[in-house]
């Protein structure tokens, strides 16, 4: 069985070839007219040359230019829907909004083939098969309301969910209300506690650490028979994690993700005693692509290891987007065996934009 150890030369050149066959079936499907989204079909007419004649490689996408943010942000967002999903449903998840209107991301089954993926990662002994769930996170329009939902059904069991509005708490903060803001926290963690005494079948957990640690401030979660906690936020710091393993858990595993509406979610490195705690997060290649590049030259990936700013890349048949600056920094990662391609150590909001970011209960 693959482990986290380093990866070879075989394994990182396979993964290579894996994901520029999948650039090029995303570049055939996108900017066909018969299957592609209006963006990108009227895209390429400004362009004056066919992506799917020149674009081979995961590489060559660079000929496409960065994707720019406001693109996600207002309407209309059918624009984003490929023709070949034209009949379908269509949901519009948004990010969170904090930074002025939030960008909007169509999904049709993307959300569910991201979770049943990172399904696989989970280990049934700390995430049973059946188990029952708590979602204690942001809820509304966000991607994560019915992909942990989905989650958790994929995996047999019943999710329940906790209303959650992360803008309010942005706002309180902005307004110069953290009394207020704390009382909302505590008003969600109330809800959470409601639930887990009510039903005591369940066993999982999905939160994001600064709502981990005020549950745990009021509980044990041992007494409470929870065995697995999955916690996505940017306060995911080495300090955290550790702190999550050693005293808030309590033996429940702690599965630590990077994920957003954009990207989907990468998943963590199985811990190592090495790493001291490092968060290592890998994205789920093909599908995604983080590259950690210099913030004053973003077309130069920096050296394994060095600092620089999260560029991600998402391909699939829903959803498009090369080359987009995040708004997040972290290092970069060598691959692993077991996943044999860039990683990311460390992610938290990207400095030189901090004073702009409002992060609430993220």
């Amino acid at each position: 069985m693959a482990t986290a150890e380093a990866a070879s030369s075989t394994q990182i050149k396979a993964s290579q070839e894996t994901l520029d066959a999948w650039v090029r079936e995303i570049i055939q499907w996108h900017f066909d007219p018969a299957t592609g989204c209006p963006f990108w079909l009227d895209y390429a007419q400004n362009l004056g040359w066919d992506p799917r004649e020149r674009i081979h490689s995961y590489q060559d996408l660079a000929q496409l230019g960065p994707f720019q943010d406001e693109w996600l942000r207002g309407g209309p967002v059918r624009r984003w829907v490929p023709k070949a999903y034209a009949d379908r449903p269509i949901y519009t998840f948004e990010t969170g909004g904090s930074t002025g209107v939030p960008k909007s991301r169509i999904n049709i089954e993307d959300f569910r083939i991201d979770y049943e993926a990172f399904s696989a990662t989970l280990r049934d002994e700390f995430f049973p098969k059946g188990a029952d769930w708590l979602s204690l996170g942001p809820t509304g329009p966000r991607r994560l309301r019915l992909a942990v939902e989905h989650l958790t059904q994929y995996r047999g069991g019943i999710c329940f969910m906790i209303d959650l509005d992360p803008r309010w708490v942005i706002k309180l903060l902005k307004m110069g209300q953290p009394k207020m803001a704390e009382q909302y926290k505590q008003h969600v963690i109330e809800q959470g506690l409601t639930l887990l005494r009510a039903h005591d079948n369940i066993r999982c957990l999905f939160t994001t650490p600064k709502l981990l640690e005020a549950l745990c401030e009021k509980v044990s979660l041992k007494k409470l028979g929870i065995t697995g906690v999955f916690c996505g936020g940017t306060e995911m710091t080495p300090q955290f994690h550790r702190f999550a393993v050693e005293e808030l858990l309590e033996g429940a595993y702690f599965a630590p993700t990077y994920g957003n509406t954009l990207m989907g979610l990468a998943v963590h490195k199985p811990r190592q005693a090495e790493d001291n705690f490092a968060v290592i997060y890998y994205p789920p290649q093909p599908r995604a692509m983080i590259e950690i590049v210099d913030p004053d030259d973003p077309n130069r990936v920096v050296d394994y290891g060095d600092t620089g700013r999260v560029r991600l890349t998402t391909l699939t048949k829903e959803f498009f987007m090369p080359r987009f600056l995040e708004r997040d920094e972290a290092e970069r990662e060598p691959p692993c065996e077991l996943y044999p391609w860039d990683g990311v150590r460390n992610v938290r909001p990207f400095s030189r934009l901090q004073a702009n970011v409002v992060e609430g209960v993220y």
